[in-house]
């Protein structure tokens, strides 16, 4: 069939259509179509003419144009639809390099095949099309709560309609063993949309906690203002929850708030949410406080909070142990999560036990090193004496504040704790020297000799071995893997040795080597605030 003026307004009309029940702009519609009409001269008249189609946008008219680029003699490949500045001059003066010829050419009759060609080329770029405007209306909306309906099922996950387009939510983010049949009204939380070659895939979530947090949201009009802000939210969904709020407005209690007249509002989350228990906690800047509060509803005696480490100590009393961990330990697990710490939890009992044990570790320690009796050792230990060192180096005021102690005895610890210490040293040095250390390492600044033996063990003989390792390799430190953080032992954590002290020492060592600059030292410091410590390009710059 030929293009004629009988069906050329038919191409505006059928634009327009297309646009409208697809939702998107008629403008790409025509191009569809100048492309498919274009594919269709091209069969027509040669797959290496460059044939272009252009249709008016008020008439509908269909215009037919060969095209030939004017090209250097050398380049010229595609007889078709290039020439040569010689070839040129018979059509136009003067011709340059890059001008085009631009020849009308009849428009083609579409054959069965050809119409059926260029109609699959418009339904391929309506569709191309029609995902960007899906993936650009949804992209937005990512971290938002959107109300579906159930198309079906495949394979435990939920295909849901979302109104111009589907979503999925899989097995594993719907909550416990809820089902759900065609049709069915579902809000759930939109959690990602991603751009894929098969086009927009959004993907829905009933489990993750920002789901929790937009309910909340929704039934909570101080949380929507900004009066009230959610700190923190951990699920255990189906089953139990920990959600953690702060009030700005001094008069407003959030937890109230939250709760509503008679529960009001909390219940109409927990329906949504199959019956999910949830805690409602005040949030705290004070960690040990807000950890106390998160353990709730057991009883906390004690918190020890490492900060470097990320854990913390929780003691409690005997009986308020099983309420404290919780029904297969998720009430600590959930506090755990709601925190960001490791929590480790003990009875009084125990820890009692515990402080024995090091009371007792300490005191002995004493009584051997020093050659004191039972009771003189307990009373250092008793004063918060833990270690030789400690004895050793201390004022000697910190000393005479014990009963019974004087001048002269003070001195006398003092001497025999520094007699221990210096006696201990030569020992590592000389066991040291035996695994083979080179003095490179034995004369650096900052090690002390059982320092160099421990390092020693593990295989570390030469400055140069010791300017290779990494600050957590010598201080310890915590990695996560699969949402579990890990122990890594340092070689010198036994001496508490920081990781900022053992990144001090490392590069120290690389600047004895020659392997850094002191200079890029002082430019990576005063660039601390926007490019980071610099530590890891350090490292890079020693493994290159």
């Amino acid at each position: 069939m030929a293009i004629t003026s009988a069906n050329q307004l038919e191409l505006l009309q059928t634009a327009e259509a297309v646009a409208r029940e697809k939702m998107i702009e008629p403008e790409l519609v025509i191009e569809a179509m100048e492309e498919a009409l274009a594919k269709a001269a091209k069969s027509r008249y040669g797959a290496e003419m460059d044939i272009r189609v252009a249709i008016d946008r008020k008439t509908g008219v269909a215009s037919f144009t060969r095209v030939r680029t004017v090209v250097e003699d050398e380049d010229l490949e595609n007889y078709q639809a290039e020439m040569t500045v010689e070839q040129a001059k018979q059509y136009m003066e003067n011709p340059a390099v890059g001008d085009t010829l631009v020849d009308e050419v009849p428009p083609v009759e579409l054959s069965r095949v050809s119409a059926q060609s260029s109609k699959q080329v418009i339904l391929q770029r309506v569709r191309e099309a029609e995902r960007e405007r899906q993936f650009e209306e949804f992209k937005d909306r990512a971290g938002t709560i959107i109300n579906g309906q159930v198309k079906r099922e495949e394979y435990g996950n939920v295909i849901v309609d979302i109104g111009r387009g589907e979503a999925v939510l899989r097995r594993n983010e719907k909550i416990g063993r809820e089902s759900y049949r065609p049709n069915d009204r579902i809000r759930v939380y939109i959690k990602d949309v991603r751009r894929e070659p098969r086009g927009p895939q959004i993907f829905l979530s009933r489990t993750a906690p920002e789901f929790m947090a937009e309910l909340f949201k929704m039934e909570v009009p101080e949380i929507y203002d900004g009066i009230i802000e959610i700190k923190a939210v951990a699920r255990d969904p189906g089953s139990r929850a920990k959600i953690a709020v702060i009030s700005y407005d001094g008069s407003i209690d959030p937890v109230g708030a939250c709760v509503g007249m008679r529960g009001s509002r909390v219940q109409a989350v927990v329906n949504e949410l199959q019956g999910e228990k949830i805690d409602i906690i005040p949030w705290n800047e004070d960690m040990p406080t807000f950890l106390v509060n998160a353990l709730q509803p057991a009883e906390v005696s004690k918190v020890v909070l490492d900060e470097d480490a990320e854990r913390i100590e929780v003691v409690v009393p005997d009986e308020q142990l099983s309420l404290a961990i919780g029904r297969r330990g998720q009430n600590v697990r959930l506090a755990s999560q709601l925190t960001g710490l490791d929590i480790d939890i003990m009875t009084e009992a125990d820890e009692s036990e515990r402080r024995q044990k090091e009371f007792a570790e300490r005191t002995q320690l004493f009584m051997d090193a020093l050659d004191l009796d039972e009771f003189f050792a307990q009373l250092l230990v008793s004063e918060g004496f833990t270690n030789l060192e400690e004895v050793a180096y201390v004022e000697l005021d910190e000393l005479l504040v014990i009963d019974g102690v004087d001048e002269a005895t003070a001195q006398e610890l003092q001497a025999r704790a520094r007699d221990n210490i210096e006696a201990a040293n030569k020992a590592a040095l000389e066991k040291a020297r035996e695994l083979g250390v080179e003095d490179s390492l034995i004369g650096f600044d900052g090690l002390s000799p059982p320092m160099i033996l421990a390092l020693a063990q593990d295989g570390v003989k030469t400055l140069e071995d010791f300017a290779t390792c990494a600050d957590w390799e010598l201080a310890g430190g915590w990695t996560t893997d699969d949402g579990k953080r890990i122990k890594d032992d340092g070689l010198l954590e036994p001496f508490e040795v920081s990781l900022e002290e053992a990144q001090d020492m490392v590069m120290t060592a690389r600047v004895h080597l020659g392997w850094v600059d002191p200079a890029d030292l002082v430019q990576e410091s005063e660039g601390d605030g926007e490019d980071g410590d610099g530590t890891e390009a350090a490292e890079e710059e020693v493994g290159a």
